[in-house]
């Protein structure tokens, strides 16, 4: 076994291989570029090495930069997580003419999988079922075109090299065809370093399902059962699952077995996974195949009880598998959201900046729930504009599927993220939507479901009830402790607070009565039902999560003051929550509201970025729809387009410029 690995990567997945390889006894090295000097996985490992510039071509993409790291510290392997190097078949080339051994797949296969056109020539050299498409190197949008009207639309570019949604784009037309080649060589290009792409058909409706492999370097080869991946945005995963919803055991069986004999078409010796995009009505048709460790890795571990990395590591140190088919139980269900550093009501765009608070909730099993937080970042860290803007994966195991929801639903409302903005509002509901609890998705799930983009709901029926309960429990805590803190009552009487409230979320009213129960408070509410909740909790003032028994369900509500109040957050709705006495509510509905700016005639930047393209002129008619300008954020390029016929009056920015958010790019007349 090896003494000593690096870690080719950085973030959430270094931090990963590196929790694996100290529970084997095996020394870690991280390395790390100027912007990550201060990060976790630099502080985690054994040792760090320096590699260069921000920039990952200038530091985890320049492969000599990660075998001088491992001369000079003695690392015997690789691990090279996800992203950046880790199917880059001339890195395990490489690696191996220095004596390193590369902890992955032979290069063999990575060649031949790794490349999205070619490991289509393979899959239906194995019989493996393939989607109609054309498997050539496509030159231009006229060919991109041509191909696109004999496949019949939609149709889906992507980039050979790609991943993660970087390089993929759906057309529906001959226009969207020709501009969506543009975009996907584009950012094919600038994220892999290979802008070749190819055309298939898009199944309607179709769901993202994928089989984990797993082989050795003895021509053993297994699957490790099923995930799906279907709700996703921008083509990027979001929330993963395992086992899928939408399949029986004949199924599975059967796309485990097509995953297997792909696998050992090519001498596969890693983790690997096998995706496939499936109907409706369960046929499945081969997608890609990923020659790495997946994002979603952490479901399948928890259902199989199988370590992913520790497998890996002990392949590459050419180790037989211990585990056969027959070994392979998939137990209860795992759910996971990745908290991504981005605003879903602005359509999902980056954010950046510091971490003010990063309490994630506490890992760990109990009754029957297991919790577990794979993440890269420390509270106080910076979330900047250069890599993935991915901040943790949230994981909930449980013996069913809605058990899992539920837990998961639980814990994102524990996750308390302060300083940039992000999508757990949006991941907590989605975990109320009905559904995604009854397994009915598509790919096209969050397209449908929130066609004008992500808006956090009013509080309304049972939700509102608990969120106006608990905001008068937090106030009637804060009062109490008044009593006991010299100098902030105006006398020295004993001063009875009065248990008649009006607590407002937002614009609407709730009354209600606090009364003393045993060990708990009674909320009773004042109206036609005369409905009452019993509150318990050990809240304390300062703490950003109350947690607590409402009528014997454990709840966590978030709580961040604000002028004259709290802002209050639980299952994917945020209000402002604020606790008068009847005659202050009278009062308050009197105060005249805050008008908005308008921002009508402005575009302004919707995340911090660069912008790569202004594509109109000061005076120019714009209709509707059309592109304004291009603005590229954590490696995605971004098209800004007019809403609505205007002409533009001034433009205010240049190619080449950083924006802050909210920058003012151009105005209107």
């Amino acid at each position: 076994m090896f003494k000593k690995i690096l870690i080719a990567n950085r973030g959430e997945i270094a931090c990963r291989v590196i929790k694996t390889a100290r529970r084997m006894g095996i020394a870690t090295v991280a390395v790390y570029s100027d912007a990550d000097k201060d990060a976790l996985h630099v502080e985690m490992a054994d040792e760090a090495v320096h590699i260069g510039p921000p920039a990952a071509s200038e530091s985890y993409l320049v492969i000599d930069k990660i075998i001088a790291a491992c001369k000079a510290t003695g690392a015997e392997a690789v691990h090279p997580g996800y992203g950046f190097l880790s199917e880059r078949e001339a890195f395990a080339h490489a690696l191996k003419d220095n004596g390193i051994v590369f902890i992955g797949p032979n290069p063999r296969a990575i060649a031949a999988m790794g490349d999205k056109i070619e490991s289509k020539k393979f899959a239906n050299a194995a019989n493996v079922s393939t989607v109609p498409g054309f498997l050539g190197v496509i030159e231009s949008p006229e060919h991109a075109v041509q191909i696109s009207d004999e496949i019949g639309y939609p149709v889906m570019i992507k980039a050979s090299a790609g991943g993660g949604g970087k390089g993929m784009r759906i057309a529906y037309s001959r226009e969207e065809v020709a501009e969506g080649f543009a975009r996907a060589k584009s950012e094919a290009k600038s994220s892999f370093g290979d802008d070749r792409v190819f055309v298939e058909k898009f199944i309607v409706e179709p769901r993202h399902i994928e089989i984990q492999v797993l082989g050795d370097k003895h021509g053993n080869v297994i699957y490790l059962g099923d995930r799906e991946c279907s709700i996703q945005r921008r083509n990027q995963k979001v929330v993963e699952e395992a086992p899928s919803p939408l399949l029986d055991e004949a199924t599975r069986r059967k796309m485990g077995e097509q995953a297997v004999a792909l696998a050992k078409a090519v001498d596969y010796d890693s983790a690997g996974t096998v995706e496939f995009v499936a109907g409706q009505d369960k046929s499945f048709y081969f997608l890609e195949m990923n020659t790495r460790l997946q994002v979603e890795h952490p479901v399948t571990e928890l259902v199989t009880g199988v370590d992913l990395v520790e497998q890996m590591i002990r392949v590459a140190a050419g180790e037989k598998l211990a585990i056969q088919q027959k070994d392979v139980k998939l137990v209860g269900w795992a759910v996971e959201s990745r908290i991504y550093a981005e605003d879903p009501t602005r359509n999902f765009l980056p954010s950046t900046g510091r971490l003010v608070a990063y309490q994630p909730p506490a890992e760990g099993s109990h009754e029957g729930v297991t919790l577990r937080n794979d993440t890269g970042v420390t509270e106080g860290g910076e979330i900047s504009i250069f890599y993935d803007p991915m901040i943790a994966k949230l994981v909930t195991h449980a013996g069913d599927r809605l058990s899992a929801i539920e837990a998961q639903s639980r814990a994102l409302d524990e996750f308390v993220i302060d300083g940039i903005r992000h999508n757990i509002p949006f991941l907590s509901s989605l975990m109320q939507h009905q559904r995604w609890k009854d397994g009915n998705l598509s790919t096209g799930f969050i397209a449908e479901e929130y066609p004008d983009g992500f808006h956090p709901s009013v509080p309304k029926g049972e939700i509102a009830h608990v969120m106006a309960a608990v905001a008068a429990a937090v106030d009637h805590a804060l009062n109490e402790r008044k009593r006991l803190i010299s100098g902030q009552l105006p006398t020295q009487r004993t001063v009875a607070f009065q248990r008649d409230r009006s607590v407002m979320l937002g614009a609407d009213r709730y009354d209600l009565r606090i009364e003393d129960g045993d060990d708990a408070l009674l909320m009773v509410f004042a109206d036609a039902s005369a409905h009452a909740h019993r509150l318990s909790s050990d809240w304390r003032p300062g703490e950003a999560v109350w947690r607590g028994m409402v009528d014997g369900d454990p709840v966590a509500v978030q709580i961040r003051p604000i002028l004259n109040g709290f802002l209050i957050s639980h299952r994917g709705v945020s209000v402002e929550a604020r606790v008068f006495t009847r005659r202050e509510a009278e009062l308050f509905a009197l105060m005249p509201e805050k008008k908005i700016a308008d921002t009508s005639k402005s575009l302004l930047c919707p995340m911090p970025g660069l912008v790569k393209a202004i594509l109109v002129a000061e005076g120019q008619e714009v209709k509707a729809g059309e592109a304004l300008c291009m603005v590229e954020a954590m490696k995605m390029e971004n098209v800004l387009r007019a809403e609505r016929d205007v002409t533009v009056r001034k433009i205010n920015a240049r190619e080449g410029d950083s924006l802050a958010v909210d920058a003012v790019i151009m105005e209107f007349g």
